[in-house]
C-alpha cells in the first residue's frame, strides 16, 4: 500500500471514530434524565373534634344518658345537671347551657383541660315536666317553682342522689321525708352509668348542679372533706358569689353522688342554684373560670 492510500484509510478511520462519537454525544445529551419522583405530601395534624359525644347508659325508660366532652388537655372535670330531674329542670338547662357556651368557640377550655358535661343525668324524671326528649328550650320549662317534687325520682320512684355507694341505705331522707334509695348501691341504671364513666375516666373534680339551696357545698363521706374539696368549694364560691356550706346539716342524707366520688378520691363540689327556675348563667360561668384558674396553678 502507497502512502496516498495510508493516507486515505487513516483518514477514514478518523472519519469514523468522529461520527460515531459524534452520535454518542448526541444520545447522551438529548436523552431526558427520569423525572423526579413527586413529592409526598405532608401529613395533615388530625384536629380533634371540637365536641365528642357518647351514650353512657340508658334510662329505666330506656332514654339515653348522654356525655358531651371537650378538649383533651390532661386534667379533666365533670359537670352533672338533671340528677334530680324535672324537679330541678333548671339544673339541666345550666348545663345545656355551659355546652353551648363550649360550642361557640374551641378556646373557652384551656388547652391543659377536657370537660364532660352530663347534662341530664336522669332524663326520664326530666321529660316527666318538660316533655322533650334533650336538650329543650326554657319556653318548654315551668314559669315558677314547683315544690312538689314532681319529676325528681326516677322511673322507680328512687331518689337518684341517695343510690349512690356512700353510706347508702334502701330508705334515706328528702326534707326529713322518707325516700327509696334503690334495693343497693348503683342499683339505678342512672347511677350505674354514672358511675362507670367515672371508674373509666377518673376526672380530677366533679361538679354536681342542683337546686335551690343558693350556694356552695363541700362533699364528704365516712372520711370526711379531702382538702382540696374545700379548695374548689372556696374558688367557686367566691367567683360565683353562692355562700359556701362546708357541710350539709339541714337533714341526714345518705348514699349522694358527690359523697361517693369524696370516698374514692375525687374532690366534688354541688353547686345550689337559688331557685327552681333561675339559671343564673353569669354567676356560674364565673365559677368554672374559678375551676380552670384553679387546676391551671
Amino acid at each position: 500500500m502507497n502512502s496516498s492510500s495510508s493516507r486515505r484509510v487513516l483518514w477514514t478511520v478518523v472519519l469514523v471514530l468522529l461520527v460515531a462519537l459524534g452520535i454518542g454525544a448526541y444520545l447522551v445529551l438529548s436523552k431526558k434524565p427520569p423525572a423526579p419522583e413527586p413529592a409526598k405530601p405532608a401529613p395533615v395534624a388530625e384536629v380533634p373534634p371540637a365536641e365528642k359525644e357518647e351514650t353512657i347508659g340508658k334510662s329505666v325508660q330506656g332514654r339515653a344518658i348522654d356525655a358531651y366532652t371537650y378538649g383533651t388537655g390532661p386534667t379533666h372535670l365533670l359537670f352533672v345537671g338533671g340528677i334530680h330531674g324535672g324537679y330541678e329542670w333548671n339544673s339541666a338547662a345550666l348545663a345545656y347551657r355551659f355546652m353551648d357556651y363550649l360550642k361557640e368557640d374551641p378556646a373557652h377550655v384551656p388547652a391543659q383541660f377536657t370537660v364532660t358535661v352530663i347534662p341530664s343525668a336522669n332524663p326520664d324524671g326530666l321529660y316527666k315536666v318538660i316533655g322533650k326528649e334533650g336538650q329543650f328550650s326554657l319556653a318548654d320549662a315551668p314559669t315558677k317553682d314547683d315544690e312538689t317534687g314532681r319529676g325528681r325520682l326516677n322511673a322507680h320512684n328512687v331518689d337518684l342522689n341517695r343510690n349512690f355507694d356512700c353510706k347508702w341505705q334502701a330508705t334515706s331522707t328528702w326534707r326529713n321525708t322518707p325516700v327509696g334509695a334503690g334495693t343497693s348501691a348503683f342499683s339505678e341504671p342512672e347511677t350505674a352509668a354514672i358511675r362507670d364513666y367515672v371508674s373509666k375516666f377518673k376526672p380530677a373534680a366533679a361538679v354536681f348542679w342542683h337546686s335551690q339551696s343558693n350556694a356552695v357545698y363541700a362533699s364528704e363521706c365516712k372520711n370526711g372533706v379531702l382538702p382540696e374539696t374545700l379548695d374548689i368549694m372556696n374558688a367557686y364560691s367566691k367567683a360565683s358569689k353562692y355562700p359556701a356550706v362546708k357541710s350539709f346539716t339541714a337533714y341526714p342524707v345518705s348514699g349522694d353522688a358527690e359523697g361517693w366520688l369524696a370516698s374514692i378520691g375525687i374532690p366534688a363540689i354541688t353547686v345550689e342554684l337559688e331557685s327552681h327556675t333561675a339559671v343564673s348563667w353569669d354567676r356560674n360561668l364565673a365559677g368554672i373560670q374559678a375551676l380552670f384558674d384553679y387546676f391551671s396553678k
